[in-house]
């Protein structure tokens, strides 16, 4: 914790400094509330994803910048869709072109805005891209993973496409995309498998891994098994159980809302936490992935959102009953860092 105050927090404050400036030179409108608002209201989780810089100080300038550049994709992405009057599965498809070719120091850039009308962003979308690329270039051993990282990325962009097409059309398209997966996953359910396509943190991981010069076949191998599908799992379903209200509210899916009561869900996140928990624990540095784990718990449900929904807090308080004293500090923090951020 030292570490991410002293190096990662401020390093993380620089660069979403240098991204609100190139924000608040966007042309559209549209595109430049879009992206002042995701890097405003969204600025914890690229906070919380450059934690994974601590696993390499090094590498951390490069590894924080590729990682809120990697994220602000993300988040501005999804604030298009979310906030978006289309649900062209086309434009969500283009848009997340800008993820898959971040993640490629040799692809080239595309024309993200191909299937909507606002355009002008003064190349703020294709900066990220580029600046993503560039960290990407200085990872000795980013050929090991890309492989990896390319497929976490496939599954996250084929889950915003189907997501967020017509309502009446969402769940529809999603069943049909778990059946090409469901083999592979058999302890899982549709929704539970969708939420963890829906995570960075895997790719997070990853990246650290690549910046390693002497990293191994048999660590990425873990690395995969272990955050996919559980880290990242455990990550997006505490997010959703948090906003289930908000969800409920806006017309947004929310995966926590299939289980059918609150036991179950309690059950389900719960599995989770545990299998994070055992396969993290066969990799290096098992303390900093244990930290992860009771990071988010912490996260999560510290959330000022759950005080504000009777059966969420529940939940909370169901999972947090056996807290370990790492778990009770990380909540702590997380107060902490919400209120002075």
């Amino acid at each position: 914790m030292y570490c991410i105050y002293k190096y990662v927090l401020p390093g993380v404050r620089q660069e979403l400094e240098g991204w609100r400036r190139k924000a608040r030179q966007i042309p559209d409108e549209e595109l430049r509330m879009q992206a002042t608002a995701s890097l405003t209201n969204k600025q914890f989780h690229c906070q919380g994803g450059a934690v994974y810089a601590v696993a390499n100080l090094p590498m951390r300038r490069v590894l924080i910048s590729l990682i809120v550049s990697f994220q602000t994709i993300s988040d501005y992405l999804d604030n298009l869709c979310d906030r978006s009057t289309s649900q062209d599965p086309e434009d969500f498809r283009s848009l997340h072109q800008a993820m898959l070719d971040a993640v490629d120091p040799e692809a080239p850039l595309h024309n993200y805005y191909a299937y909507r009308s606002q355009r002008e962003d003064n190349q703020y979308l294709a900066d990220l891209v580029k600046n993503c690329q560039a960290c990407i270039a200085d990872l000795p051993s980013f050929a090991m993973v890309e492989a990896d990282i390319r497929s976490l990325v496939s599954l996250y962009c084929d889950l915003q496409v189907h997501k967020h097409i017509h309502p009446e059309l969402r769940e529809q398209a999603l069943l049909q995309w778990w059946e090409e997966h469901s083999a592979g996953y058999p302890e899982l359910s549709w929704n539970e498998f969708a939420a963890a396509t829906g995570s960075t943190l895997g790719m997070f991981m990853l990246f650290v891994a690549a910046s390693d010069s002497s990293l191994t076949e048999e660590r990425v191998r873990g690395i995969r098994s272990a955050y996919f599908p559980y880290v990242c799992g455990l990550h997006i379903l505490l997010d959703y159980l948090i906003d289930q209200e908000e969800d409920r509210i806006g017309g947004d899916l929310n995966f926590c809302s299939y289980y059918p009561d609150m036991d179950r869900t309690v059950q389900r996140i719960a599995f989770a936490a545990e299998q994070a928990r055992e396969r993290t624990s066969r990799l290096e540095d098992a303390s900093f992935h244990r930290m992860i784990i009771e990071g988010l718990l912490a996260l999560y449900l510290s959330d000022p959102k759950v005080k504000n929904q009777k059966q969420v807090r529940q939940i909370s308080r169901q999972l947090m009953k056996d807290s370990t004293i790492s778990r009770l500090f990380f909540w702590v923090n997380s107060l902490w860092i919400r209120r002075t951020s």
